[in-house]
């Protein structure tokens, strides 16, 4: 079982979060980089035990996410749903295709895609956008000229496509963090995984 699911997603660490009320200078200057929404979230609070490196991250992260310009918002969500469920992270897949269908009101389509899997037929652009994210994702050795062609072919310009590798490139670093650093746990306390 998967666990993918448009529902909410809880997470429990492995290393205990920061406490918001104790946080040092650093830690507090820390958050203050990240998305504001996720500022005092059990994962970023984890994060906050090393305030250099989730500074830096957090300031990456609200870049590539929110950029203005470049790819649709609901395509960098769309991707980093993507790569989430190919690397098996329930609670960063659940994120993203809540905030894509935020975006798109394509519920049904994205229901679809977490219960059939990723190989539904899609909008072309949608289409080469989920491609891509498998691609770069499970084999970053044969994403190439055909690929970045596919991208080209349903419209992309240069500046979507680099925005879209870097979503992808971004989230198989922030899977691996919530991975390895907690447990997603599914709506009605079951472990996810």
């Amino acid at each position: 079982m998967s666990g993918f699911t448009l529902g909410p997603v809880g997470w429990r660490p492995r290393v205990p979060p920061v406490r918001a009320e104790q946080a040092s200078p650093a830690q507090l200057a820390a958050l203050e980089a990240c998305p504001p929404a996720q500022r005092r979230s059990t994962y970023f609070l984890t994060l906050a035990n090393d305030p250099g490196s989730l500074g830096e991250r957090g300031a990456l992260f609200t870049e590539v996410m929110y950029a203005e310009g470049g790819l649709d918002r609901a395509d960098r969500e769309l991707a980093t749903a993507v790569v989430s469920m190919v690397n098996g992270c329930v609670y960063c897949t659940s994120v993203h295709a809540q905030r894509f269908v935020e975006l798109t009101g394509e519920t049904a389509l994205m229901q679809r895609l977490l219960a059939e899997g990723l190989d539904i037929p899609l909008a072309p652009r949608w289409r080469a956008i989920v491609d891509a994210a498998i691609r770069l994702t499970a084999a970053p050795e044969a994403f190439g000229p055909a690929e970045i062609a596919a991208l080209r072919g349903v419209g992309l310009d240069d500046l979507e496509i680099l925005d879209l590798i870097h979503a992808i490139a971004m989230f198989a670093n922030a899977n691996r963090l919530m991975q390895a650093l907690g447990q997603s746990i599914l709506p009605g306390g079951a472990r996810a995984g």
